[in-house]
């Protein structure tokens, strides 16, 4: 029965919910579905390096061996044998890693979320890159921190930044490979002033990885985790070298926060889907990723020295940008007379897409910037929409 007239219902948002915003790169991502467009905006993985047939046996091999289970709710930290293989895969002779550290989640935007719940309160200090994920910046914000940004350069996030800014921080959030946005690494004499520096001053590290298998040479540099398993907590994905479809990530934390992200996730989605779990667990036991993530390395290097050699080739001797050595990003800072949201929507009518740098800012942005992504777009493609970008940003100089 449908109730006649009823007074209409005047919803009162939180506070919270009054302060989201929409990501500007999953808005920009609505524009890029048109396919005449050349997007260069969307932080995914080529679709080419999806193991499709992998999948579907491994599906199979579940449904078929222990579909009952699979289809069952499972434990809020995660398939047992998969957090094993985990553990194992993250340790080191110097550095164990035990299974019970391993938290998996709903892809690693959960644990970013998760993070901000358990360790964040308003007014808190959470220190970020400059820039940093946008992701990261968002997940945060919902628990109203104060954010206050580190200098990064070439080399990476500056540790000694942190002396004057890292009294009483919550957590430092890092992306030392292959950076979303730059494309940036952090050297190796960074990483461990880094992380002596955060275990002087307490400061708990958050060390975000989802790009480091995909170093273009084959050989990543050592993680922070390893370094001091107490003080780092790891988040790693497999949607960059399987596919994103599946959603599932993982954190690697000491155990006493481990529990605490625990507790936070069962009153958040109980837990991760099981079936996904068994399945991927499939995919990787027998070492799968060693003979699939070189495919997936030597696509995305191809690719980017692609959009390297049309930048060097188009764009103006004024801008400058980033070079690589694995991931999927490339950052380019244009001459400070041009906005890069404004050149954005002159591109889009010229059929290319990118996404502006100012969000990726936590206080202070650069609005003269700009992140390209070059591992969907076949070479040919990426040298014309290079170009294009080059005659706007011409025409405005």
């Amino acid at each position: 029965m449908k109730i006649e007239n009823p007074n209409p219902i005047q919803w009162q948002f939180s506070q919270r919910a009054e302060q989201l915003q929409s990501s500007a790169i999953r808005e920009i991502l609505k524009i890029t579905m048109r396919p005449e467009i050349i997007s260069f905006a969307g932080g995914l993985p080529s679709p080419l390096t999806f193991p499709v047939e992998r999948m579907r046996e491994a599906y199979d091999a579940v449904l078929t061996r222990a579909g009952r289970v699979a289809l069952q709710y499972g434990p809020s930290d995660g398939y047992a044998p998969l957090r094993e293989w985990i553990a194992d895969s993250l340790s080191t002779p110097d550095s164990k890693i035990v299974p019970e550290q391993v938290l998996m989640l709903s892809g690693s935007q959960q644990g970013l979320d998760l993070l901000g719940k358990v360790l964040v309160d308003e007014g808190s200090k959470v220190l970020v890159e400059t820039p940093s994920y946008l992701g990261a910046l968002q997940a945060f914000s919902v628990y109203r921190p104060q954010f206050v940004s580190v200098a990064t350069d070439d080399d990476g996030l500056v540790p000694a930044d942190l002396e004057a800014v890292g009294q009483g921080a919550r957590l430092l959030y890092s992306l030392p490979n292959f950076q979303n946005p730059t494309g940036r690494s952090m050297t190796m004499e960074r990483r461990v002033a880094l992380v002596e520096t955060c275990a002087r001053l307490g400061i708990p590290l958050i060390e975000d990885d989802p790009y480091g298998a995909l170093s273009y040479n084959g050989e990543p540099l050592p993680k922070l985790l390893n370094m001091n398993p107490g003080g780092v907590v790891y988040m790693g994905s497999f949607s960059k070298v399987l596919t994103p479809g599946i959603r599932l990530g993982y954190a690697v934390a000491p155990v006493p926060l481990a529990r605490k992200l625990e507790q936070a996730k069962q009153a958040t989605d109980l837990h991760t889907a099981q079936l996904t779990q068994m399945v991927v667990h499939e995919v990787v036991k027998d070492g799968f990723l060693s003979e699939h993530i070189p495919t997936i390395r030597q696509l995305y290097a191809d690719q980017c020295q692609a959009m390297l050699d049309a930048l060097q080739e188009f764009f103006p001797a004024s801008a400058t940008w980033t070079r690589p050595q694995g991931g999927m990003f490339i950052w380019v800072t244009l001459p400070a007379h041009i906005n890069s949201m404004e050149l954005l929507e002159a591109a889009v009518a010229e059929n290319v897409a990118f996404v502006p740098g100012a969000p990726f800012y936590a206080n202070t942005p650069a609005s003269n910037t700009m992140r390209l992504s070059f591992v969907t777009v076949p070479p040919e493609q990426i040298r014309i929409g290079v170009q294009k970008l080059a005659r706007l940003i011409a025409a405005r100089s």
